[in-house]
């Protein structure tokens, strides 16, 4: 009796994580199918790129990494997520809210008066100085 209890519960174990896996794999499949040229999507392996042309018959992909830039061409299933522009703007300026910026530290990034001159050659550097040169006392 407990034995059939066990194989009961594996096997709803099992159909509750392979349907959870299906429903993920439906997701990303309608996902790559709504692609369209003009799209800024991630590859899996982080590359980002504009989204140039679809080969529907053989299922690739071609991305621009940068306006008039070089194209490479990816499987359709390589494509990760797609990037909204609109969040990445957004996260930067929520950053500089919350941290704020060096003016309103009262930060003056000009130049230090405690800076200090490097010299182009290492001619007029003294050598290092040793512990055993000083008063020998011995």
């Amino acid at each position: 009796m407990e034995l059939l209890i066990f194989a009961a519960l594996a096997i709803g174990l099992l159909f509750f994580m392979s349907s959870r896996t299906r429903k993920q794999q439906q997701t990303q499949q309608s996902f790559r199918s709504s692609l369209a040229p003009g799209q800024e999507v991630m590859t899996a392996s982080g590359l980002f790129g504009t989204v140039v042309a679809i080969d529907d018959e053989n299922d690739v992909i071609t991305l621009e990494t940068e306006p008039g830039g070089s194209q490479t061409r990816w499987l359709r299933a390589a494509i990760a997520k797609r990037v909204d522009t609109d969040e990445v703007v957004e996260d930067e300026t929520e950053t500089d809210a919350v941290l704020g910026t060096a003016d309103d530290a009262g930060i003056d990034l000009g130049k230090r008066d405690d800076s200090f001159d490097v010299p182009d050659d290492i001619s007029g550097i003294d050598g290092p100085r040793r512990d055993d040169e000083g008063d020998k006392t011995k």
